[in-house]
């Protein structure tokens, strides 16, 4: 583990201090590193706060593509877990993804919170029977309409959003691959026009979400420069991108990191109030790690949680 945040939500200040593991699939890209000092921070922010009642919160950082995994000792001591998006396949066989499938199901069966993020996603489905494998109808890049099944029944997670699910929500896509089929004991819980599978459900303990709740207009933007020159996606394709973006207003955001914080919590609400205030203090780190180039780890203290 490279790096330890405690998130205070500004509360009560009753009861304990809830753990989360950010499982991190991906290195950091030039743009994250200058703008917000990696994707751990991007996560925390985002997720950071899931906590009713000014519960305090500790995020440990586990760069699982560099083979750092939590300790098998420590997973009892987690309330979830959250699995980064990457560019790697999830149904490829290197090492660390077959691991990192393996310590999923090992979560599952102590009965542990896991959300899966876009590559997270899908690799959530894949560990725990499902099947995965490049997208049929290609690349989809930018913010897109997803819809939700409508008289969803038997989810308490979905009590934590604080407000109504609604019958459809953009979101920001960045994939090539998706779920073709999803684990038994699995729910659908919402599609879109290009993918299917756009959100997953088993029950209370794992959730998977194609897209990208997490992330910033601007760092799509900015993923949207890079695939394009990269050649990734066609020049057309990234100007699509953008235009779905600027059509949209950007995602909705407050209603997605809702989602994903009413799940990491149980089903409680979380925390409400202003946007975040980040305090960095010096912590160490390890090279290769969370903070990769950095030469110390931050720990975030967020003021008020609201997005």
């Amino acid at each position: 583990m490279t790096a330890a945040t405690t998130v205070k939500a500004v509360g009560t200040g009753r009861g304990g201090v809830r753990r989360y593991a950010l499982l991190l699939a991906l290195w950091d890209s030039e743009y994250a590193k200058k703008v917000y000092g990696g994707y751990y921070n991007v996560f925390v922010s985002a997720f950071g706060g899931a906590g009713a009642g000014g519960e305090r919160e500790r995020w440990d950082c586990f760069r699982v593509i560099a083979g750092e995994f939590p300790a098998a000792e420590d997973l009892a001591s987690y309330d979830g877990f959250v699995v980064s998006g990457s560019p790697h396949d999830a149904y490829a066989d290197e090492p660390w993804i077959r691991r990192l499938c393996a310590l999923i199901r090992t979560l599952h069966a102590m009965e542990k919170r896991v959300l899966g993020i876009c590559f997270g996603h899908q690799v959530l489905c894949r560990a725990l029977g499902g099947r995965i494998g490049k997208a049929r109808n290609g690349w989809d890049v930018g913010v897109k309409k997803v819809n939700f099944v409508q008289n969803l029944e038997g989810f308490r997670f979905l009590g934590g959003l604080g407000m109504e699910l609604p019958s459809s929500a953009s979101l920001i896509e960045v994939h090539q691959d998706e779920v073709w089929e999803i684990p038994a004991g699995a729910t659908v819980l919402a599609s879109s026009e290009k993918t299917r599978v756009e959100v997953f459900a088993v029950g209370e303990l794992a959730m998977g979400i194609q897209g990208h709740p997490e992330y910033t207009t601007d760092i799509l933007l900015s993923l949207i420069d890079r695939l394009t020159n990269q050649g990734d996606i066609e020049v057309r394709a990234g100007e699509e991108a953008r235009r779905t973006t600027a059509e949209t207003g950007g995602p909705d955001s407050k209603f997605w990191r809702a989602l994903c914080k009413g799940f990491l919590n149980g089903g409680r609400q979380s925390c409400r109030g202003g946007r975040p205030t980040l305090e960095v203090r010096s912590r160490g780190g390890a090279a290769g790690g969370c903070f990769t180039g950095a030469a110390a780890a931050p720990m975030v203290q967020l003021a008020g949680l609201q997005r």
